[in-house]
């Protein structure tokens, strides 16, 4: 391998924008670190990316177990020059006062604590290196409210915060950090949300348009790849037919 190439963690790399910004990535010549539970779709995504990707399959809500596998990556790959958060979900859209408390844990586990288990792991040696990118993948849900968003857009909310936060602690230190915010996107997002039901789930992106995997993994690419001059803070992006609905006024009878 060039010891030149640089290199990008990118957390949920089984599926929807992880997986298709691995792509983007080893084909502009980057060494890809792909993490994910699922194993048998990390070995198959190894197997089409070839020599310059390296798989770690373990839980991103495992604190010991994020820190162990991120220790001991290889040195080859160990040099990582830009961490993707991407790893998240969404269980649910019921109301909150129907919510289950399992689907909201498991919400805040994924989507807040694997992110910051993730940046703290990595962060010591950008610091050391003076040099890095730190680029979070969270939701126009974290901006903007709807019926059933309760606790997924709490979460996307403070990624949205905690990204500001980040650059403010890190700008002395070479690390850049941006905040991307996509709007409807045709992933698993809503067969996971929906917990299996395709028909639910189709139903999401039925006659309209919608944002694809790979135009995510496009702007991650275009935002890594910034000269150094410049910080990315935010980048909001909502599908060709999605914008901002009314208020919702309730009238009494």
């Amino acid at each position: 391998m060039n010891d030149l190439q640089q290199t990008i963690l990118i957390t949920g790399a089984t599926s929807g924008f992880g997986k298709e910004t691995a792509k983007i990535f080893i084909k502009n010549g980057w060494k890809v670190i792909i993490t994910g539970r699922r194993g048998n779709r990390l070995e198959d995504l190894t197997r089409e990316l070839g020599q310059n990707c390296l798989p770690l399959c373990f839980d991103i809500t495992d604190r010991v177990a994020v820190k162990k596998e991120i220790e001991n990556i290889p040195p080859d790959f160990s040099n990582i020059d830009v961490l993707c958060n991407n790893a998240g979900l969404a269980l649910g859209l019921e109301g909150a006062d129907e919510a289950n408390l399992d689907d909201w844990d498991q919400m805040v586990d994924t989507n807040i604590k694997g992110l910051i288990y993730a940046t703290r792991q990595v962060l010591p040696k950008m610091v050391q290196n003076k040099s890095g990118h730190i680029i979070n993948i969270g939701s126009v849900a974290g901006s903007y409210p709807y019926p059933g968003g309760n606790v997924y857009g709490g979460t996307k909310a403070f990624v949205s915060q905690f990204s500001l936060n980040l650059r403010a602690d890190l700008v002395s230190k070479g690390i850049n950090v941006t905040s991307i915010e996509p709007g409807l996107a045709e992933t698993e997002f809503s067969l996971v949300r929906f917990k299996g039901d395709n028909e639910k789930a189709n139903k999401v992106y039925e006659n309209t348009n919608f944002i694809k995997p790979e135009d995510i993994g496009e702007t991650i690419y275009w935002v890594a790849t910034r000269p150094k001059n410049i910080n990315v803070n935010k980048i909001e992006i909502m599908a060709g037919l999605q914008a901002f609905n009314p208020f919702n006024i309730i009238k009494n009878d």
